[in-house]
């Protein structure tokens, strides 16, 4: 079978399209037949070695297909059903084994391309808006990389919530698609000043929470955006790590909070893992959640495809198909 593979961290050209031998389910796994694959910034982070992974490796953290074989042991899913997953390595293949608790079934209605694009972006949105700042009707809040692939997802699920939305952008392209996913109030931030705008658009009064996907180049002045016990939830890095940071900041700018949350401890348990992908998929299935995937690539296109990330050129979700 196909996949892509990482030797050596690197930049996009790291990405090798190779022959590798197809896996056999072990006890407690399932063997998935790939109709699709999620591309996402962890994956740029992994190909770098930003976030160190043993080598050789298959990347992709995020996929959906349909179960071809099970392993000793494994009652569901069943072969023939629809499913998906997502933090399991090995998404960028025709094939993969994955642990068959970590592994959800789709539902009627909802595609495998929309699956693979709904589950990383889907729960992430969904536990830093349910659960990190548990979001409720009165909250202000301001999503970074709005419309980006969990940006538009953010914003849809604050939306839901009751919140009032303020998302940054960098095009005009970009702030129609906000403000189709629910938005607000859209701040282009390469005209704009968003701390400014955002005391502006509260009237001084700040956020409850920011939702920080950029990390260097937004993180300290976010930090002056918030009220009063507000908190800065900055779960990706898209423009570089935040420096060194003195916790007293923290103290000065109005007792804040500050957390850097990963999915990975918001799905940790088989429950919480069926419960967030249960209100995302069926949200997809009832049309409550949009999912805007962007473009799909075939999986010998993997590197095109994180250039175009890294560049910031997507807005929603870029697929890999084998």
């Amino acid at each position: 079978m196909k996949a892509i593979r990482v030797h050596a961290p690197g930049g996009p050209d790291a990405l090798r399209y190779e022959d590798v031998e197809q896996p056999v389910p072990g006890p407690g796994q399932v063997l998935v037949k790939i109709e699709a694959a999620g591309v996402n910034f962890i994956d740029v982070y992994q190909r770098t070695g930003h976030y160190k992974v043993p080598v050789p490796f298959t990347l992709g953290q995020e996929a959906a297909g349909t179960a071809a074989a099970v392993g000793p042991g494994v009652t569901e899913p069943k072969v023939g059903d629809r499913v998906a997953w997502t933090t399991v390595l090995g998404a960028y293949a025709e094939y993969a084994v994955v642990p068959a608790d970590r592994v959800v079934t789709l539902p009627d209605g909802v595609s495998a391309k929309q699956g693979a694009a709904a589950m990383l972006q889907g729960l992430t949105a969904h536990y830093l808006a349910t659960t990190t700042y548990p979001l409720k009707p009165g909250d202000a809040c301001l999503v970074h990389a709005a419309a980006g692939g969990t940006g538009l997802l953010l914003c849809q699920i604050a939306k839901l919530r009751g919140a009032r939305v303020l998302g940054t952008v960098s095009t005009r392209e970009k702030a129609a698609l906000a403000r189709g996913a629910g938005a607000d109030e859209v701040i282009l931030y390469t005209e704009q000043d968003f701390e400014a705008e955002v005391k502006r658009l509260t009237n001084g009064a700040g956020l409850q929470v920011i939702y920080d996907s950029v990390g260097k180049t937004t993180f300290e002045k976010g930090l002056n955006c918030l009220a009063r016990r507000g908190m800065m939830v900055l779960f990706g890095q898209s423009s570089g790590a935040v420096g060194p940071f003195d916790p007293q900041v923290l103290n000065q700018k109005g007792s804040l909070f500050l957390t850097r949350p990963t999915v990975v401890h918001y799905i940790a348990t088989r429950a919480e893992l069926v419960a967030r992908a249960g209100d995302v998929l069926g949200w997809i299935k009832n049309g409550k959640l949009k999912v805007r995937i962007e473009r799909e690539l075939p999986l010998a296109q993997a590197a095109e495809a994180h250039r175009l990330l890294e560049a910031r050129k997507t807005t929603g979700k870029v697929l890999l198909i084998p």
